[in-house]
C-alpha cells in the first residue's frame, strides 16, 4: 500500500475527483488505482464560505510501488509503515482466578474484551444496570426526579459516556495502533463507519446503546461474564498482594435488597469511573497510593447550532457536512485556564446526577444531531489548592459543595441563567431568541451562587474572549446552566509504567478515567487495552473450570 496524503478536494467532490487528485499526486494513470482506502477525513475551512476537504488514503496500484513513490517526489506520497495493531503473547506466571474488572465503562469494556479474546475470560461487575434497564431508569429520573444512585446517567453499561455525544476525540499519542482499533472495534459493534477515517469523530448516544450490547455479547460469547447491579464494596491482601475481593449484588430492581460475596482474586482492574466516590473513599481507607489532582468545572451554554454553523462553515445550513463544532481556550489575567469540553453539535443539556440532594449535568447529542442547540461546558481549571480541605478526597468534597449549591439554587432541578443575568448577578425571568434544549426538568437560578466568586470571575473573563473568536458567542440570551462538576476525575491511582499495577498493592491495576489515566471515550478505551495487555504479558491464561 501506499500512504498519500494531503489530497484536498471541494467537499462537493465525486469519487471520481478524488481518484483522479490522487492519481496525478502520484504520477500514475487513474486506471492503475486498484483500490482507495479513506484513512482520514478533515474539513479546511480557512477559506469559508469556499470549503475542502483533506484527505490521507491508502492506495493500492499496479506497478512497482518503491518505483511509484520515488518518482513521485513528495513527502505526502510513501509507503505505508503502519502494523496492525495486536495483542502480546501470553505470559507464563500461573493465574489461579480468572481476571476481575470493576466497571464496565469505556475502560473496563476494552480491558474485557482484549482479555476475553486472549482467552482469559474475564468476570465484569458493573454497578448500574444493562443498556435498555439503565435507559429507562434514566428516562423516569428526567420525567420525575425519581433518582437511583446505583443506576443513572453515571453508572451503568457503557459507563457515562453512554449518556454523551460519544465523542472519539483523543491527544493520545498512539504508535501501538490502539487507538486505530478501538474506532475499527466500535465500526463493527454497530457505530457509523465513518468514524475510522473522519476527523471528529462521534457515535451518537442513541447508537452506543446497541454497540456496548454487541461488545458485552463478544465478551460472553468468549467466556467472559459481565454481572450488572454488582457493586465492589472491599478487598483483602496477603504480603502486600491482592488475594479476595467482597462484592455486594442488587436483587432485582430493588437497590435496598443485596446479597454479599466473597471472590478469589489476584488480578483486578479498577476501572471505576470518575464518579465512584464511595469506592474512593473505600480505597481511601486502604494502603493503596492515592493522590488529589487538578481538574476543571463549570457550566454547560447553549446556543442556536445554525450561529455556530455560519462561524465555523460561514453559513447557517450545515447540510452534509454535519452540525458544526467549535473547541475555544482562554488563560485569565489571574492565570486560570478556561476553556470548551464536551462539545455537543444538535444536542441536548442533561441532568447527569447520581447522588441525593447533588445536581450535576452534561452535554449528549444523538448520532444525527438534528437538535435546533449547541452546547458545551464551559470550565475552568481548579487544582488541590482550591479544594476545601486536603487529602485525598478534598476534590471530591469540592465537586459535591458544588452540586449542593446546584441542587439548592434549582430547587432539585437544573438552575439555568441567561449570560447577560449571570454577567449582572440576577436571576434570569425568561428566555431570550435561544430556546434551551434539555433532558430533565430545570428552573431559573443565580449561578454565581453555584460557583466561587474566583471561578465566576475566570468564566466572565473567558466569555469576553470568546466572544472576538466566535461572533456573537458572548451574546445575552445565551443560556447557561450548571453544574458541570464531573469533567474528570478529581484524584489519581498511582501506578507502575510498565507493570501497569498500583505502586502500593501488587495484583491491582487502576485503570481509565476514574484512575486519572483518561479523558474521554476513546483515551479511557486505550487505557483499558493497555492494562490488558500487562496482564496478559504476565500472566498464563488461567486453567479454570466456571
Amino acid at each position: 500500500m501506499i500512504r498519500v496524503n494531503q489530497v484536498k478536494l471541494p467537499v462537493s467532490h465525486s469519487e471520481a475527483d478524488l481518484r483522479k487528485k490522487t492519481a496525478k499526486m502520484m504520477g500514475v494513470s487513474a486506471d492503475q488505482i486498484q483500490s482507495v482506502e479513506l484513512v482520514r477525513q478533515s474539513l479546511d475551512a480557512r477559506k469559508k464560505p469556499d470549503l475542502y476537504y483533506l484527505y490521507a488514503l491508502d492506495v493500492a496500484v499496479a506497478g512497482k510501488e518503491a518505483a511509484i513513490v520515488k518518482r513521485a517526489r513528495s513527502v505526502n506520497v510513501q509507503i505505508r509503515k503502519e502494523e496492525a495493531y495486536r495483542l502480546p503473547d501470553p505470559g507464563i506466571e500461573p493465574l489461579r482466578e480468572r481476571p476481575v474488572i470493576v466497571g464496565f465503562g469505556p475502560a473496563g469494556m476494552f480491558c474485557g474484551l482484549m482479555l476475553a479474546r486472549a482467552g482469559y475470560r474475564p468476570l465484569i461487575l458493573e454497578r448500574g444496570l444493562d443498556a435498555d434497564s439503565r435507559a429507562k431508569a434514566v428516562a423516569r429520573y428526567w420525567t420525575d426526579g425519581t433518582l437511583d444512585t446505583e443506576c443513572n446517567v453515571q453508572f451503568g453499561e457503557g459507563g457515562a459516556g453512554t449518556f454523551s455525544d460519544g465523542k472519539l476525540n483523543t491527544l493520545v499519542k498512539d504508535p501501538s495502533g490502539r487507538n486505530k482499533e478501538v474506532l475499527k472495534i466500535l465500526a463493527q459493534a454497530g457505530a457509523d463507519p465513518t468514524i475510522t477515517y473522519v476527523n471528529k469523530p462521534h457515535v451518537g448516544t442513541d447508537v452506543l446503546r446497541t454497540v456496548v450490547k454487541n461488545i458485552r455479547s463478544e465478551i460472553e460469547s468468549l467466556g467472559g461474564e459481565v454481572r450488572f447491579g454488582c457493586r465492589l464494596e472491599d478487598f483483602e491482601t496477603q504480603n502486600g498482594h491482592l488475594c479476595s475481593i467482597r462484592v455486594s449484588a442488587r436483587k432485582g430492581t430493588s437497590e435496598a435488597v443485596r446479597t454479599v460475596e466473597e471472590i478469589p482474586a489476584s488480578a483486578l482492574v479498577l476501572a471505576i469511573g470518575h464518579s465512584a466516590r464511595d469506592t474512593f473513599a473505600m480505597l481511601a481507607e486502604k494502603p493503596l497510593d492515592m493522590q488529589a489532582k487538578a481538574f476543571a468545572v463549570g457550566l454547560r451554554i447553549q446556543h442556536p447550532q445554525t450561529q455556530i454553523n455560519l462561524s465555523q462553515y460561514g453559513r447557517e445550513e450545515a447540510g452534509n457536512l454535519g452540525a458544526a463544532s467549535y473547541k475555544l481556550t482562554a488563560q485569565t489575567s489571574g492565570g486560570r485556564g478556561v476553556y470548551s469540553f464536551c462539545m455537543c453539535p444538535g444536542g441536548f443539556v442533561v441532568d447527569a446526577s447520581s447522588e441525593p440532594g447533588r445536581l450535576a449535568i452534561n452535554g449528549m447529542s444523538n448520532h444525527d444531531r438534528a437538535g435546533a442547540n449547541a452546547n458545551s461546558a464551559l470550565i475552568v481549571t481548579v487544582t488541590p489548592e482550591d479544594f476545601p480541605q486536603p487529602g485525598t478526597l478534598g476534590g471530591v468534597t469540592f465537586q459535591r459543595q458544588l452540586e449542593e449549591a446546584a441542587y439548592r439554587c434549582g430547587g432539585g432541578k437544573i438552575p439555568v441563567q441567561l449570560y447577560g443575568d449571570f454577567r449582572e448577578n440576577r436571576i434570569s425571568t425568561g428566555f431570550g431568541a435561544v430556546t434551551p434544549q434539555f433532558e430533565g426538568q430545570f428552573a431559573f437560578g443565580n449561578l454565581r451562587e453555584v460557583l466561587p466568586e474566583a471561578l465566576s470571575a475566570a468564566m466572565l473573563e473567558g466569555m469576553e474572549h470568546f466572544g472576538h473568536v466566535i461572533h456573537g458567542f458572548d451574546r445575552e440570551d445565551a443560556v447557561f446552566a450548571g453544574v458541570e462538576s464531573r469533567t474528570s476525575s478529581p484524584l489519581r491511582i498511582p501506578r507502575d509504567h510498565a507493570t501497569m499495577e498500583s505502586s502500593t498493592i501488587a495484583g491491582i491495576y487502576p485503570c481509565g478515567e476514574g484512575a486519572g489515566y483518561a479523558g474521554g471515550i476513546t483515551s479511557a478505551a486505550m487505557d483499558g487495552m493497555k492494562t490488558a495487555e500487562a496482564i496478559i504479558a504476565k500472566y498464563a491464561i488461567p486453567q479454570i473450570k466456571l
